[in-house]
């Protein structure tokens, strides 16, 4: 044997055992014996290490009759396309004077791997050979995954060939198979699968993943039931995922029977197995998906990723920090992701503190990830550090929708609706196109500003064809709620073809904060059973509160089976407002036998008590809301102005005062300032109480002067119970009432020219008795209607005099 054909072998031996480091070795070693064949050799060594610096010296060294070599052009191809340099493969390509399938599927695989189907197309129409049954197979994948109607005319004239071919491999077969249900012929492909002779695993793979490829679930299951032949990995992880698409009752019955009766061989397999804990997650089965992942030997990040996304998808935040905290394994990109939106949806003391520690050690190779960084910036919204969000934001260099959705919906959670106009407007530079989501949130920003002429300018914004989306319906409807234009909600849940239970539970609220309980009343009668949930119950109860409908509210409380914190909630703050203080405090009493105490049930109470000027009772309930909730210091400063109005109501201006100095200093908190908000001439101009320092204050003092003047030769008397401080020098009780933040927006719409037809306010405090009293006269006086959204409800004050609360506020 000679020398050259020593090497030969031996590199050939040293290929054939991927022991490509030493075929280099020996190749370096012995330039003087290289032939065509053990360049070669060489150049598929460089191309399975992806050596494209020693690939490129060895090519240098080619002649000219070795660059013509058919067998060593292949090679460069491959070589070339594994290595990313797609141009010089087509160069190479374009070198070959007689090409033939062996050059096609060199180039079809690498396009394929370099994610060029289009590629293969373009090829595919200049091709002037018969092809294989190779290049058919690649040919079948490319228009499959390109799916387009050049790639629809190309397969099917592909498949014709297909036909005219008595000799086709079951491979070719599935491949044609697969692309049919890709484009949506399912008639022919299921004639191509009926037509293989001899049926393996692989042709039932390739029909079963078309049917997944276009969400035929259900038929997918339906021939996995039907396959007699011994399953393999794929075919198991297949049906493991197509159990948690449907989730149905049919397939939780299939799902598990297969993971009870999986095969041995199958058990050590990590990706079944992850399959299999994905799907159990879906179901909701957590437990059994835990005693899977425990059986898992060799878990990798795919594994994690499945538990933590379920664990996040059944709301068990604490546990997926838990999981993530005892990983070892190199943590991607989504797991970080989905690790922030854990942190975000807790928002506790622990998960501000994990959340923040894993974004200051994020790994450089996470950094660049618009997903996982979109996720930070949520997470640190919900925080409330929307100064660390704004930082994140700023890094963050390719922006997309998500990103601009995650800074704006933050800004909505955070009561900073007004940055989110800039936000937009930035989105509009960069030519980002608001999708439905973004729509969606930017719904929500105006219904945080909840001011009809906004509102409309936003809606003509929206393009037509989202209109008719139904989560943008929904959110629609929210918004005309919100901002007391109930007219429009209307309209637009008669023309949802289809209401779910955020369409029901939007209308019954809008109607609800609207005092018009009794057509929520009404809607909720019409919502089927099944849609009913705890939100929508909340609403009705509340609905029922605000306008008096006590029988109606017991009634739905009593069909309610289970009796949550908040629809127990809303059930006393009914009974508060009827000044049916036994009943509420038994509802207290039962529910705190079995659950904690709620701020929130105490807060009705004594809003209730404040209102029917009990101080015995104001008293009771704030002693005993001082023991429950000792640390709530920020909320029982609100009980201190409530307990002190009681006194004041009374006439007891003394004993109010000493109450609430009293209490003011022993929780070291500062009495929230009220504030209000109005739109003229298309901007939301903002106040506070007392507020002197307006522009326009020069103009809104004199207004200020004449209204007080019209109420009181009107009969209107200003109600001292609504001041529980002492006055100071030069104040009265008509002036400190007068410098109500909502009075001081109304003398601001009074003298603008011309005057608005209506006026819209938005308060951040409930409206106290003497600006309802007063707004009331006011709406008649000047013949305006008046519409002031509160932290409670929405009041309609008619130029009749009247509230639509009818004074249930």
């Amino acid at each position: 044997m000679s020398s050259s054909t020593k090497l030969n072998s031996t590199l050939k031996t040293l290929i054939d055992s991927k022991q490509y480091e030493e075929a280099l070795k020996h190749f370096d070693q012995q330039p003087g014996l290289h032939t065509d064949f053990s360049i070669d050799m060489a150049i598929k060594a460089c191309t399975m290490l992806h050596d494209y610096k020693r690939g490129i010296n060895i090519l240098q060294k080619l002649s000219s009759n070795s660059l013509s070599n058919h067998y060593i052009q292949i090679s460069l191809i491959r070589f070339y396309m594994e290595c990313r340099d797609v141009d010089n493969a087509y160069r190479v390509f374009a070198s070959i004077t007689n090409k033939c399938n062996y050059s096609y599927t060199a180039m079809f695989k690498g396009l394929r791997s370099n994610g060029m189907p289009e590629k293969i197309i373009d090829l595919l129409e200049e091709m002037k050979i018969e092809p294989d049954n190779f290049t058919l197979t690649l040919s079948f994948r490319a228009c499959a995954q390109v799916a387009n109607e050049r790639a629809m005319r190309i397969g099917q004239k592909l498949i014709h060939k297909l036909l005219n071919n008595s000799r086709n491999e079951d491979i070719v077969l599935n491949a044609a198979t697969y692309m049919l249900i890709k484009f949506g012929d399912i008639v022919n492909a299921e004639r191509f699968y009926k037509s293989a002779k001899n049926k393996n695993i692989i042709t039932y793979c390739a029909i079963m993943k078309g049917y997944i490829a276009k969400k035929m679930f259900e038929q997918a299951l339906d021939l996995f039931e039907h396959v007699n032949l011994v399953k393999n990995y794929a075919m198991y992880a297949m049906a493991f995922n197509v159990c948690a698409k449907l989730g149905n009752d049919r397939a939780m019955k299939i799902g598990n029977k297969l993971l009870d009766e999986l095969p041995d061989n199958c058990k050590n397999n990590t990706a079944i197995l992850t399959s299999a804990i994905h799907m159990l997650m879906k179901f909701g089965h957590t437990h059994n998906a835990e005693r899977v992942f425990e059986l898992i030997q060799k878990k990798d990040v795919i594994t994690y990723g499945a538990m933590l996304k379920g664990y996040v998808d059944n709301e068990m935040f604490e546990k997926a920090l838990d999981l993530f905290e005892h990983m070892n394994c190199d943590l991607d990109h989504a797991m970080y992701t989905m690790a922030f939106s854990a942190c975000a949806k807790l928002g506790n003391d622990r998960a501000i503190k994990i959340g923040n520690k894993l974004l200051d050690e994020l790994p450089d190779n996470c950094k660049s990830s618009t997903a996982t960084l979109s996720s930070a910036v949520h997470m640190l919204m919900k925080f409330g550090d929307i100064q660390n969000a704004e930082r994140v934001f700023k890094i963050i260099e390719k922006k997309n929708l998500i990103t601009y959705g995650a800074l704006m919906n933050g800004y909505n959670i955070n009561d900073q609706s007004e940055k989110c106009f800039k936000v937009f407007e930035e989105m509009k530079h960069h030519n980002i196109v608001p999708d439905e989501s973004t729509w969606t949130i930017l719904i929500g920003t105006y219904s945080q500003i909840a001011m009809i002429r906004q509102c409309k300018y936003l809606v003509n914004q929206i393009p037509p064809h989202f209109l008719n989306k139904q989560q943008i319906q929904n959110a629609l409807i929210d918004m005309w709620g919100k901002c007391g234009a109930v007219e429009p909600a209307k309209q637009i849940f008669n023309t949802v073809s289809e209401p779910d239970t955020v369409t029901y539970g939007s209308m019954i609220n809008a109607l609800g904060l609207n005092g018009m309980g009794s057509e929520a009343l009404n809607v909720y009668k019409q919502m089927p059973h099944n849609l009913r949930t705890e939100i929508t119950e909340i609403s009705v109860l509340n609905a029922c509160s605000h306008s008096g409908l006590l029988r109606e509210a017991q009634a739905i409380f009593n069909e309610i089976s289970v009796k949550t914190e908040k629809i127990t909630g809303a059930m006393i703050d009914c009974y508060s407002r009827m000044f049916l203080f036994d009943e509420a405090e038994k509802l207290i009493d039962d529910y705190e036998k079995t659950k904690s105490p709620s701020f929130v049930m105490y807060m009705s109470l004594l809003s209730g008590a404040r209102n029917n000027r009990d101080t015995i009772l104001s008293e009771k309930i704030f002693n005993r809301m001082l023991s429950l909730f000792p640390d709530e210091k920020d909320n029982l400063m609100s009980g201190v102005i409530l307990v002190s109005n009681t006194y004041s109501s009374l006439g007891e201006d003394e004993q109010a005062h000493d109450f609430r100095s009293h209490h003011q200093k022993k929780l070291g908190t500062r009495v929230k300032v009220g504030l209000s908000w109005t739109e003229v001439n298309g901007e939301v101009t903002g106040f506070s109480a007392y507020d002197r320092f307006h522009p326009s204050s020069l103009k809104i003092q004199p207004e200020l002067s004449r209204i007080a003047k019209e109420l009181i030769e009107n009969g209107h008397q200003f109600n001292s119970s609504c001041i529980t401080r002492r006055l100071n020098e030069g104040e009265t009780v008509e002036s400190v009432l007068m410098g109500h933040s909502e009075k001081i927006a109304i003398a601001f719409n009074f003298i603008q020219e011309p005057i608005p037809e209506f006026i819209q306010i938005r308060k951040n405090l409930r409206v106290c008795f003497d600006c309802h009293a007063a707004t009331k006269l006011i709406a008649k006086i000047r013949q305006r209607d008046i519409i002031i959204r509160d932290a409670n409800r929405i009041h309609h004050f008619q130029r009749n005099g009247q509230c639509s609360c009818q004074d249930h506020f």
